[in-house]
């Protein structure tokens, strides 16, 4: 797909439901209108960055939407919330539908761990089997919306491949640049998808950067996670679901139940930090209405090997300091994360924690995510499974708690992970011999 011109201006149009934007270091306060990205008192690229959050008129939005009218909406997808959403109108989405994921109560492997009451929401079901659909399709409307030729982004690949399939929906031109480690299972997203790919012989964080660059170079919009305030109301919607479906669940038993429930405790996986931020602006969002009772404490999980919020946490310091990230969870492996202040804030607001585990713990998860709960993650989304096993020994969470772990990715994303830790089918003649020979040996 051609790139077409590099710089075009238009008017662009907003949702009339957002009143502003409010800097979460200095507390300034824009017009919809009067800034892009982040608030000029901090200049400097990463986690200093003055990092913006996205303001709503709640009144307003009580009087468009609630709880009852949402559960009468055929529409599954996130355009379901549009008042609640940084877009002028459910039109702005691209057509491929995005969220609407199953929450899957997991029985056995609440069991495993000690508990009652746990289950998954596998936002692998995403049309390009992550999370980061959610982000990508608010992306590309903001992009067509504000009538810019061009929307590019970093990634180490799930944003990537969100934004290639949100963009080939709308038929919007893109520019994705990848480190060249990521893995091919989504490289080749992108290429088929027909995204113009730069492939850049270096680290996520250096990718990041040149795509910044290149923004402002030649005008595109820049998608970029931490940079782009809206891309937290894009993942927030997550949330939302997980309360609607809590719900829903609550009055299979009790008619009377409330339209949208709140767990007690959320697990996600944490690299740069949107997806936890924007979990926890999705519950806050429910609070200002009045739609839910409490936000639940939520549980960022990182690697050892890239744990720089996590150490931000137990210093309880304002900033990460940048780390070498070597995790072979890619999804989650950040030097530097650019949305630190909503991560970190996320944590300490709610009463939750940062949890770390190794990476063998990581994609030994990959197993019981799957045999027990029947949810296939790459290891970014087993992270979140293998934190939760961890806050059970550590006496976080208790056994008679709601508990919501999130599954970030698929686990088609990253075959080779899986193959590592399922190991390899036995190799036998075509009869019934050696099906008892094979047998005797499992």
């Amino acid at each position: 797909m051609g790139i077409g011109p590099l710089k075009q201006e238009t008017q662009p149009a907003w949702s009339s439901f957002v009143t502003g934007l409010r800097c979460l270091r200095c507390g300034r306060e824009y017009g919809p209108d009067e800034i892009d990205y982040v608030c000029g008192c901090r200049p400097n690229a990463g986690s200093d960055m003055g990092t913006l959050d996205v303001l709503y008129d709640y009144a307003a939005v009580a009087a468009a939407i609630d709880p009852a009218r949402l559960a009468q909406d055929r529409d599954a997808s996130i355009g379901r919330y549009w008042p609640l959403l940084p877009i002028a109108g459910r039109a702005s989405l691209p057509v491929l539908a995005v969220g609407g994921t199953p929450l899957m109560a997991t029985p056995r492997l609440a069991v495993a761990l000690g508990l009652r009451h746990l289950f998954v929401k596998d936002d692998g079901r995403n049309p390009s089997a992550s999370l980061k659909d959610r982000a990508s399709a608010v992306a590309v409307a903001r992009t067509r919306d504000a009538g810019r030729p061009v929307v590019a982004t970093a990634s180490t690949g799930n944003a990537a491949a969100a934004l290639a399939g949100q963009c080939a929906a709308a038929g919007q031109a893109n520019v994705i640049f990848v480190p060249r480690t990521a893995p091919r299972a989504k490289i080749a997203q992108l290429l088929v998808y027909g995204s113009q790919v730069m492939a850049i012989d270096g680290s996520y964080d250096q990718a990041y950067d040149l795509c910044g660059a290149a923004c402002e170079e030649f005008g595109w919009y820049n998608r970029n996670t931490g940079f782009n305030p809206y891309m937290t109301e894009g993942k927030k919607t997550v949330a939302y679901e997980i309360a609607e479906q809590l719900g829903d669940a609550a009055r299979r038993t009790n008619a009377d139940a409330a339209w949208m429930v709140a767990p007690d405790a959320v697990f996600v996986s944490v690299g740069d930090g949107c997806i936890i931020g924007g979990v926890h602006k999705g519950f806050a969002d429910l609070v200002r209405l009045g739609w839910v009772e409490k936000t639940p404490r939520i549980y960022g999980v990182q690697s050892t090997a890239s744990a720089a919020l996590a150490n931000a946490w137990r210093d309880g310091a304002e900033s990460p300091v940048p780390v070498r990230a070597t995790t072979v969870a890619d999804s989650i492996s950040v030097d530097a994360p650019r949305d630190a202040v909503k991560a970190l804030a996320a944590v300490r607001m709610t009463g939750g924690a940062f949890v770390t585990v190794t990476d063998d713990e990581i994609t030994a998860a990959i197993l019981p995510l799957a045999r027990l709960g029947a949810v296939f993650a790459e290891p970014a989304g087993a992270a979140a499974l293998a934190g939760l096993s961890q806050a059970v020994a550590d006496g976080l969470v208790q056994p008679h708690e709601t508990i919501v772990v999130i599954n970030t990715g698929n686990g088609l994303k990253d075959v080779r992970a899986a193959m590592a830790v399922a190991g390899e089918p036995p190799v036998i003649a075509p009869d019934l011999a050696a099906v008892r020979r094979a047998l005797q040996g499992m």
